[in-house]
């Protein structure tokens, strides 16, 4: 016969049920962005027929969405202090697909695929641009995993990976219709490469997730958001292109900047030991 538990066995039991619930969240927000890269992928396979663009649009939406819940799940873990090694590997696999395969199976089947067919040099150029973006992505999350609490957490050593998936995107948001010219084509294999190299350099891209200490810095970070959601609004799709051209023109002009010897933001610190909560960060 079962044995009949006190309302203070009860009680722990539930206890510990939540506990072991809350281990498991993190996990399924990565997996939920592991569901919209595939999803991607599945809609540039599906982008055939008289109306391409829609698949291709929905391509690129999916991309965004994989984007937010990336972000979602580090940020729960540490709310809820149940970050784990496990969950750290996952995230850097889950990145390879949501961030690295299923755009570039997307830039490969938009810009490429079609016009392909009556230039073959150009489906080549294609291939090789979209392989050479997913490599120099798989390339940034290993070398992010050996850098983890050696780095100054203020800044990204190269592009993290989600956001060169986020500048293909973007560029499909902004103009859902395949290109008609294999003029424009090569310059989205231009554009491959040069967000590969980008993700694969040494160049210090700002790391907005690090939570500001001060007050006033809170106020202006909040101001700034209420911003940017002003301009979704107004530009709509193609506020996403602006955007992240202005991040890597900032990352850019930030580098050059430490070159000639300015100091208004103090330059990356060569080594560094990490604080609390860092160790923690996927942000890739």
């Amino acid at each position: 016969m079962r044995k009949r538990l006190t309302p203070e066995e009860r009680r722990d039991r539930r206890r510990r049920a939540v506990q072991r619930s809350k281990f498991a969240l993190p996990s399924i927000v990565t997996m939920i962005s592991v569901l919209c890269g595939f999803s991607s992928v599945v809609m540039s396979l599906n982008a055939a027929g008289d109306n391409p663009q829609s698949y291709f649009l929905w391509g690129a939406v999916l991309l965004v969405l994989a984007g937010i819940f990336d972000g979602l799940d580090g940020r729960i873990a540490r709310a809820t202090n149940t970050a784990t090694e496990f969950g750290v590997q996952l995230d850097s696999l889950a990145d390879v697909l949501s961030f690295g395969m299923a755009p570039a199976i997307l830039a490969y089947r938009y810009g490429f695929f079609q016009l392909g067919m009556v230039d073959h040099n150009l489906r080549a150029v294609g291939w090789a641009a979209s392989f050479f973006f997913i490599a120099c992505g798989a390339l940034r999350l290993a070398r992010f995993n050996v850098q983890v609490g050696s780095v100054d957490s203020r800044f990204f050593v190269g592009m993290p990976i989600p956001a060169g998936a986020a500048c293909v995107a973007s560029v499909i948001l902004a103009w859902p219709s395949p290109p008609d010219s294999t003029v424009v084509a090569y310059m989205l294999a231009a554009g491959l490469f040069a967000i590969g190299l980008l993700m694969v350099s040494t160049v210090r891209f700002p790391n907005f997730k690090n939570r500001p200490h001060h007050p006033l810095a809170t106020l202006w970070i909040s101001v700034g958001f209420a911003f940017l959601l002003c301009l979704v609004i107004i530009f709509r799709q193609k506020f996403f292109m602006g955007f992240f051209a202005v991040y890597i023109l900032m990352g850019l002009t930030l580098n050059l900047a430490w070159l000639v010897g300015w100091r208004g933001i103090l330059p990356p610190q060569k080594a560094r030991v990490p604080v609390d909560g860092e160790l923690e960060d996927t942000s890739h």
